[in-house]
């Protein structure tokens, strides 16, 4: 099972991972405004997860880590 971070203080909202996400488990969060006003990103479904990294690859601010 995979192990989704995202650091809420460097995500600004640009929905990168969410377009890239072969899985579509990425989605942004509605429910939290970041200090900076930004809606971030979240994983919904770690356990589909497949290490693809692509979310991790595409995050021009580098806020996600994947755990194996």
């Amino acid at each position: 099972m995979a192990k989704v971070t995202i650091d809420i203080d460097y995500c600004k909202g640009c929905a990168l991972c969410v377009e890239f996400c072969d899985q579509k488990i990425m989605q942004m969060d509605m429910d939290v405004i970041t200090q900076k006003g930004y809606h971030p990103a979240r994983c919904i479904d770690e356990d589909s997860c497949t290490y693809c990294l692509n979310c991790a690859m595409m995050c021009p601010d580098v806020a996600i880590r994947i755990e194996r």
